[in-house]
């Protein structure tokens, strides 16, 4: 075996069609080529998955045997197997959606030598029967790596922790002399401490690149009819592209699936209480058409592959900053500009604090959800720049937005604030004067905007010195100032009911020790901005920058993908991603060896397509 047949750069440009590394990508594969052990936290979207791909095909090349792979979703597994197959590499899965007969097959290829990667979950890899496998890998020489994708779910801290993920300190013990790398796109400091302690990773080298993620624009808005919003989004800047919608319940996502497709919007629902068939048909459609929209909970979207996402929406606020920053992470992985947008409100806030409050955890574990989910609420309610904030969290520095047409909201329409010390010293003086009685925030407003409800006169508000104080600010204004209050501590959240009650920090506030300065609710929502789909290319549209020509040629090339895609039973991304085809149409090359200049385009799938591609191209070249 030559050394050039093992060299990182040439796997890469022979196997996957690439011309160079991206990042710490060179750096970490050399460290894992050579044996070593690392941490890996790179984001969604930056190619994690070659940094331990390329090293598991070098070490197989050089005699190493087999790299396993440790992921815990069945849908990953399979797309992974299925584009690595696509690229010339021989990878299998081993899951329970296997038969007997299946899984005898993969275990034959496995103790053959033949197989480059095999996938499985931290379930399986743990059973005697896998283990007692790796043992007579071992004694041979032929156990090679060790990859642990999601390795957040080792964490308490984090925002997935699984717990058969905390049996793979095993690999370590048993293992020792065989190579390990974690990998994951969110961890903060905390998570990663864990995540080192737990599978004894001690000696590993940590690469950390950076949590940006230049071509996600993110926009938070205040809740005004949440559904309406977001249908406006939905049509003024995505009609057509492929989406992600996040709901916190399994009703509220079943509800508004079916609203959005009453709208004319195809959308699907998605969470842990569908069966698993209709779960498997809707991720496998969401993945395999264009432009569809699922609604879900986060029972969705781990280890999603597909790299059209144009958008990623939150119904509802997300438990902290590492929930938030994966699954908007699952938007844009082409590098081509996508939105994370979320509608936040009052409700949100009141919701997740008292998720935390009633949860059976102990308090240190309670304590920290709340600080996660304070910096997340500082996310929300930020006058400034919400990437700067995000990478904040992270420990990165960073300047606010540069480029204009991928800046946050804060950085494209500067928030106005306001001083609400006054109305804030007004609201928590109300509450003060509800005695020993609890009530929730409707009341609240109620009782300060002077309304004559039943409640009202039921307890005799109407003679409280609060009463009517509040009246020359909106319902709206109030909510707003509420739902800062119990971000920044001063309210506290208690009971089935949500009632609101003061917490020690409000005694500043109603001596007037404090001054608040509130970000200004807007009145009208934003209209559509630049930049938006229509500026760059909806999903199964040619980008605006091509001539007709151009144009013809991607919409052959996309024809030709799908009946690819379906006749080997694959998603169309695993095939060619949407930036080869741009490419392709583009340069519309006339020989194999003009078509293997274009990026992406490997020599397995050169081979197997290069001849069809050329010919789609020829008919469509005038």
């Amino acid at each position: 075996m030559s050394s050039d047949s093992i060299s990182p750069a040439a796997i890469l440009r022979e196997v996957f069609g690439y011309a160079a590394f991206r990042g710490e990508q060179d750096e970490i594969i050399d460290h894992l080529v050579a044996g070593g052990d690392a941490l890996v936290l790179m984001p969604t979207g930056g190619g994690k998955s070659l940094c331990y791909q390329i090293p598991a095909i070098a070490r197989h090349r050089a005699g190493k045997g087999l790299t396993v792979v440790v992921s815990p979703l069945i849908a990953l597994m399979h797309d992974q197997v299925g584009a690595l197959e696509e690229a010339g590499v021989h990878a299998a899965c081993l899951n329970s959606s296997l038969t007997f007969a299946e899984v005898q097959r993969v275990e034959r290829e496995m103790m053959s030598g033949r197989l480059v990667l095999l996938y499985v979950a931290p379930e399986r890899l743990t059973t005697p029967r896998m283990l007692a496998q790796l043992d007579a890998l071992r004694a041979r020489g032929r156990l090679s790596l060790f990859a642990i994708d999601e390795a957040h779910c080792v964490s308490q801290w984090g925002h997935d922790f699984r717990e058969d993920y905390l049996a793979l300190d095993v690999l370590h013990a048993r293992y020792p002399g065989v190579p390990r790398v974690a990998l994951t796109a969110t961890a903060d400091a905390l998570t990663r401490a864990d995540i080192v302690a737990r599978l004894e990773l001690g000696d590993a080298r940590a690469f950390i690149a950076s949590f940006d993620r230049p071509n996600i624009r993110y926009r938070i808005v205040e809740k005004n009819d949440a559904r309406r919003q977001l249908l406006a989004f939905l049509r003024e800047e995505h009609a057509g592209d492929a989406g992600i919608v996040y709901c916190l319940s399994r009703k509220k996502v079943e509800e508004t699936a079916d609203w959005l497709a009453a709208q004319g919007i195809p959308a699907l629902p998605y969470h842990a209480g569908m069966d698993a068939g209709r779960r498997r048909e809707h991720q496998d459609r969401f993945l395999r058409e264009d432009g569809l929209v699922m609604v879900a909970t986060i029972a969705f979207g781990m280890g999603i592959d597909k790299p059209d996402v144009r958008f990623v929406a939150h119904l509802d606020l997300p438990r902290n900053i590492e929930s938030y920053y994966q699954e908007t992470g699952r938007a844009g992985r082409d590098g081509l500009p996508a939105d994370a947008w979320m509608a936040y409100g009052l409700a949100d806030v009141v919701n997740q604090r008292r998720m935390i409050d009633e949860s059976p955890a102990d308090e240190t574990f309670k304590r920290i959800q709340r600080g996660k989910l304070d910096a997340l609420l500082s996310l929300a309610e930020a006058h400034d720049c919400r990437r700067a904030r995000l990478l904040a969290y992270f420990g990165e520095t960073s300047a606010p937005c540069a480029a204009p047409q991928n800046a946050c909201d804060n950085c494209r329409h500067p928030p106005r604030t306001w001083d609400a010390t006054e109305a804030a010293r007004k609201a928590l003086s109300c509450v003060y004067r509800f005695g020993r009685q609890r009530f929730g925030a409707t009341h609240l407003i109620d009782v300060l905007r002077g309304k004559q409800t039943e409640k009202v006169a039921q307890f005799g508000h109407r003679g409280l010195s609060t009463f009517g104080i509040g009246a020359d600010l909106p319902d709206a204004r109030w909510r707003a100032v509420l739902r800062q209050l119990i971000a920044l501590g001063h309210l506290r959240v208690e009971g089935e009911f949500n009632t609101l009650e003061l917490v020690e920090s409000a005694r500043a506030v109603l001596r007037g020790e404090t001054r608040l300065f509130l970000r200004q609710p807007s009145e009208k929502p934003q209209g559509k901005r630049r930049g938006a789909s229509g500026a760059r290319g909806e999903s199964g549209r040619a980008p605006p920058s091509m001539d007709a020509g151009e144009a013809a040629r991607l919409a052959a090339l996309k024809s030709w993908r799908v009946a690819v895609a379906r006749e080997r039973n694959l998603p169309a991304y695993v095939v060619f991603h949407d930036a080869a085809l741009v490419e392709m149409a583009r340069q519309a090359p006339e020989t194999l060896a003009a078509l293997a200049e274009i990026s992406g385009v490997g020599a397995k799938k050169l081979e197997a397509y290069g001849r069809d591609i050329l010919r789609v191209l020829a008919e469509h070249t005038g």
